[in-house]
C-alpha cells in the first residue's frame, strides 16, 4: 500500500508538522509505505494557450517538467493520499495551491489518476485559529474537481491538537486498512 503525504507547510516544525507526523505515523502503522513531499517548488499555472494548454487533453502540465512531473507521478501511484496546510488568510498555503491549481488541470478533464481514490484532509491554522473551515473547504472543492474521495477531514488548531493529532493518527491507520470500494456509490 503505497500512502502519499503531500505537505503544504513550509516550516520545519510547529502544529502542523506535528498533524503530518500524526499522519504518517498512522499510515505506517497501518501497514503502508509512506512517502511525505512538500510542495513548495511547484510554480503556478500559467494558464497557457486559450486558458487550457495542453493539460486538458493529455493530463500533462506543458510546463510541468521538475517538480511537478515528480509529485503528479506520485499522486498517480499512490493508493491513498494524505493532503495537509497550514491556514494562511483562510486558505491553505500557497506551495500547495500551486500544486492543487496545476493537478486539478490536469486531472479534472478524464486524467483518471486520482478519480475514486480516497483522501485524508488536514488543516492546521495557527495564531488565532482562524480560517480553518474555509482552507478545508478550499481542500474539498479539489477532491470534487478530481474525482477524489474524501475520507475525513481533520481540523487542528492550538486549543485541539493534542485531541486531533490523535484523531489524525487513526484516521490514516484506518484510511490504510479501508477497503479499496469504501468510497463506491
Amino acid at each position: 500500500m503505497k500512502f502519499l503525504l503531500i505537505s503544504g507547510n513550509p516550516k520545519s516544525g510547529g502544529l502542523c508538522r506535528a498533524l503530518e507526523t500524526a499522519i504518517e505515523n498512522g499510515a505506517r502503522d497501518g501497514g503502508a509505505e509512506v512517502t511525505r513531499v512538500t510542495t513548495g517548488g511547484v510554480e503556478r499555472c500559467r494558464v497557457c494557450g486559450d486558458g487550457w494548454g495542453t493539460c486538458r487533453d493529455t493530463h500533462k502540465c506543458a510546463f510541468g517538467a521538475g517538480a511537478f512531473d515528480e509529485l503528479q507521478t506520485l499522486a498517480r501511484e499512490a493508493d491513498r493520499i494524505a493532503i495537509v496546510t497550514p491556514v494562511y488568510w483562510a486558505e491553505a498555503s500557497e506551495g500547495l495551491l500551486a500544486f492543487l491549481d496545476k493537478l486539478r488541470r490536469c486531472e479534472a478533464f478524464g486524467g483518471d489518476g486520482l478519480r475514486g481514490k480516497p483522501v485524508l484532509l488536514a488543516a492546521s491554522p495557527g495564531g488565532s485559529g482562524n480560517g480553518l473551515v474555509s482552507a478545508l473547504d478550499q481542500l474539498e472543492r479539489f477532491c470534487k474537481h478530481t474525482g477524489a474521495n474524501v475520507f475525513d477531514f481533520i481540523g487542528q488548531n492550538r486549543w485541539n491538537a493534542a485531541y486531533k493529532q490523535k484523531a489524525a493518527y487513526e484516521a490514516a491507520k484506518l484510511l490504510v486498512t479501508a477497503p479499496d470500494n469504501f468510497g463506491a456509490r
